[in-house]
Order: structure tokens, then sequence, then C-alpha cells
């Protein structure tokens, strides 16, 4: 049973919080609001906390600092299933996450709140763009940007809330609004998860069940998700990518790919169960959906180089989002580069999906599991036209594609895998690919 407590129950209670990463610093922000000053404890304490608060190390009398609070609030990159969280709550101390306690309080009919392994933050950022441009002041937070309940969010009162959920999050969440999206689903982030599929999977749809929750817009083209009907509410709108035949609003968007085409559906089909006024009206979505700003990192045309493309897409970090990135290009020759940090995902599936291309493709593998991603795919007999290659580096992946692809290709970098070993994080692996294509000219 998850706690159900808000922000308004700490004030008189020793409170913990755990994490000082942007959404703890948040929450130290929220406490100090309401006249409580918390014991402020991290995993590897970087800086002395905001104001030159001290933080214990968890190892070093912040764990034992913890179990002595009335309620610890830890930040999402926190396990549930970690040792840590384990002993506190054997200790009988109730672990709770920000985004829990302000959706305690929220008026949740005003809220969106959406998840799924990938295309999470793209749904987001279009239900948001969505509602700004039909007249509704909303804040758009969450995973993708300001947690909901910080004190330094200034300004009119918002509308609504769009608020993208991690898996990490959603495990913190006791209650839901009554719409929740969910844009796809694959196993990811199983460390975090125990190492289990299948708890990350219950974890990610959880949200979908909490009290208050009564209809789920879910991606209709994933069997995964059609599996686990059972763990998607009372009520569930399937839409597809081909869905509305006749909606050309989504074209708007600017986006690549029937996927981008289907999570531009699920946002409007959200909104609209929502009763948010204009989104049955298909002239007004199509004024609306011009001028959306696409998000970095995810299949962003960066430049062409002698007639071939080059894409980002470095936030794919799985199989599913690698798929969806080729087959935005169904008739072009792609170089897809793929490798990064092992988690132990099965990369059977890459191959599987290569398997009904038409147009040839060359899978290029890069450090460090770049030869994991490519045995996988050999192993699978991925058609005749896939071809494999390793990769020295990236930059050898780029010079390698380029000369492939010409004339006309596209060079795609969609890794299947984090970027953590070889780059700080996703953006510096964009940054990478992007001086890399500048030196071939």
């Amino acid at each position: 049973m998850r706690p159900t407590i808000s922000w308004a129950d700490l004030p008189g209670r020793r409170v913990g919080l755990y994490g000082l990463g942007r959404e703890g610093e948040a929450n130290l922000r929220a406490c100090l609001a309401l006249g409580v000053e918390p014991i402020l404890v991290d995993d590897a304490p970087h800086h002395p906390g905001l104001d030159g608060r001290a933080v214990l190390a968890t190892g070093d009398g912040g764990l034992a600092a913890l179990a002595d609070c009335d309620v610890v609030v830890k930040s999402p990159g926190i396990s549930r299933y970690g040792a840590s969280v384990r002993e506190l709550e054997q200790h009988g101390v109730p672990v709770v996450g920000g985004l829990g306690l302000w959706l305690q309080a929220a008026d949740r009919s005003r809220v969106l709140c959406v998840t799924g392994t990938k295309g999470k933050s793209t749904t987001t950022a279009i239900a948001g763009h969505l509602l700004e441009r039909l007249g509704h002041r909303c804040l758009v937070g969450g995973n993708i940007g300001v947690p909901p309940w910080d004190p330094d969010l200034t300004g009119e009162p918002y509308q609504y809330w769009v608020i993208e959920v991690s898996s990490y999050q959603a495990t913190d969440v006791a209650c839901s609004p009554p719409v929740v999206a969910v844009t796809s689903l694959h196993a990811d982030h199983l460390p975090w998860h125990g190492g289990d599929a299948e708890t990350y999977y219950r974890d990610k749809l959880s949200l979908c069940s909490q009290p208050g929750a009564d209809l789920t817009v879910a991606n209709g083209d994933s069997d995964l998700l059609r599996e686990r009907r059972g763990l998607l509410g009372p009520h569930v709108h399937w839409v597809q990518a081909t869905d509305e035949p006749a909606a050309r609003w989504t074209e708007g968007l600017g986006l690549l790919g029937a996927h981008n085409r289907r999570n531009g559906l699920i946002a409007a089909a959200a909104l609209r169960a929502m009763g948010v006024p204009g989104c049955d009206d298909e002239e007004a979505l199509e004024k609306a959906a011009h001028g959306f700003t696409q998000l970095e990192s995810r299949l962003v045309v960066i430049g062409t180089v002698d007639g071939v493309t080059f894409v980002d897409d470095s936030l794919a970090t799985n199989v599913l989002p690698t798929l969806a990135a080729v087959d935005a290009f169904p008739e072009r020759r792609v170089a897809l580069i793929v490798g990064g940090q092992s988690r132990g995902i099965d990369y059977a599936p890459l191959g599987e999906g290569l398997r009904s291309r038409t147009a040839d493709v060359l899978v290029l593998g890069i450090p460090d599991n770049g030869p994991e991603v490519l045995s996988a795919v050999a192993a699978i007999g991925a058609g005749p036209h896939v071809t494999t290659a390793a990769a020295a580096s990236l930059a050898d992946a780029v010079r390698h594609g380029f000369e492939w692809a010409r004339p006309g290709g596209v060079v795609l970098m969609s890794p299947a895998a984090p970027s953590f070993g070889r780059f700080r994080d996703y953006r510096d692996r964009s940054a990478a690919f992007a001086a890399a294509m500048r030196a071939l000219s």
C-alpha cells in the first residue's frame, strides 16, 4: 500500500529528503516554503546543499538519520527496490516521492499524466503545445521539465498540467488523474526495477490503476500493451498510427515517422477525454499544431552532406524507438549507428524488426556494446537487405555510414543504448555526432 499523504501533511513532522538532484532540490524548496527544515541525505554528496545546508552521506550516518524521520521524500533516481529504501520501510518509515505528494492535493481533473517507455516526452510536449495554442495556460512538467510543486514557479495560475511520469516516479504515486496516456512499452531500466522486465511493466503501468484512474489512452500498435490490458485500469481507448486517416493536423507538428503521428493522436485523444475546449475541432487543431518545437535528440535532422541526410536520435536508448526511427525512412538506404552502455537488453527484436525492410540498412556497431548488438542481429538473420559492420568509434561509424549511404541515403544515430561510459550524457553524444558530420565537409 503506497502512502497517501500530501505536501500539506508534512509540517510538524520530521522529514528527510533522500537524493539531491534537480527534483531533490525542488523538494527542499517545497519543504522550506512549508516551514519544514528537512534532513538532507544523498548517496554521494557533491555539494553542501542549498544555502550551505549540510548533506549527510547515506553510508556515513545518513541512512540512520532517515530512519529516525516520520516521512522520507526520495528522488526518483533512488530505487524503491534498493537496500536503503527497503530498510527504511522495514523501520516503518513511509517513503514517498514529490509527484505523489503533489497529486494527492491537485485538481486531478485538470491533470494529464503521460507515461511510456519511449514517446512520452514528445507526447507530453505536443499536449502542452496544443493546450497553449488553444488558449489555455498550461504547465508542462514532471520528468520533462520543472516539478509542478516547485515554489519557484511564478506567474498566472495554471488551468491545466501535463506531467511526464517516468517508471521511477510512477512507483511513488498513490493516486491518479482520471485520464492517463501510455505511449509505448518495452523492457528498460531493468536494474532500477530489480532486474525483472515484468516488474518494470507493472511499475510503469501502475499509474493507470491507482485510485482516481478512469481512462487510459494507450498505444494500440503495441502488442506488449495489449497483452497487459489488465494493468491499464477500468477503461482503455486504443490509438493506432493509422487512425483518423482524414486528420491532417498532425502534419503541422513537423515530426518524422508514423510513431510521432500516433503520439500526436494520443495527445489529442487524451485532451478530448479531459473535456478540453477546442480539441474536437479539426480546424482548430490544425492551427494549434503549427509552431511546435521539436525536442532535441529525438529523430531530428541536423544536416545534409553531399545529399546524405544526418539524423540525431541519441535519446533512443532501447530497441523500440530505434525501430521506429528506421521506419521513418521506409524507402531510403539507412546507415544505422547503434551501441553504447550495456544494460542487459535483448537485441534480438532489433534483428526481427529489421527483417521486413525492403530498402537496405547497414547496422554499424560502436563501443561499448556495439558488438553485442551486431551479434544479436546476425543471429536472428535479419534478411537480405541488412548488413552489419563494427566501428571503432562514433566518428568512424559516421565516416563509414556516409560513404555507404551515398547518394541520397540517411545516416541515423539511434543507438538503442544509453550514452554513459563513452559520453557524459545524450547531449554529449549528439554533439559528437554533429561534429563528425561537420568533419566530412
